[in-house]
């Protein structure tokens, strides 16, 4: 596993981390199974604080993307049907909030879009 933290970015080190890790696990550099260093290991290594990796793996347990078992470690978890559940429940989540704040379907998918754009970079 191969991080960098640029520290003259505008992103944070913990979401800098946090996007490398998912953007890894994602693309099968880390395959599911692989066990990530402690946390402590991972915050010396990269000279950043031990509460800034630990955020990090905390986002990247609530994104799904990692798993941890306890004193055997953490692990780039299984995506498929757990990732997209997560997925389309966020969808509907935002959908349903989106109808509430009175916006067309339009508004909406021009706001996801533009979302979309910013979080991938396109």
């Amino acid at each position: 596993m191969t991080l960098q933290i640029h520290i003259a970015d505008g992103a944070a080190p913990y979401e800098q981390v946090r996007a490398q890790i998912s953007e890894q696990a994602r693309s099968g550099t880390l395959p599911v199974g692989y066990r990530l260093p402690t946390v402590r290991g991972l915050a010396e290594s990269l000279g950043l604080a031990a509460n800034t990796v630990a955020k990090a793996y905390r986002a990247l347990e609530a994104d799904g993307v990692i798993e941890t078992r306890g004193r055997n470690g953490t692990f780039v978890a299984a995506a498929g049907p757990a990732a997209q559940r997560e997925l389309a429940s966020a969808a509907q989540e935002f959908a349903a909030r989106a109808r509430r704040l009175g916006q067309s379907q339009d508004a909406a998918l021009t706001a996801v879009r533009e979302a979309l754009r910013a979080a991938y970079g396109d």
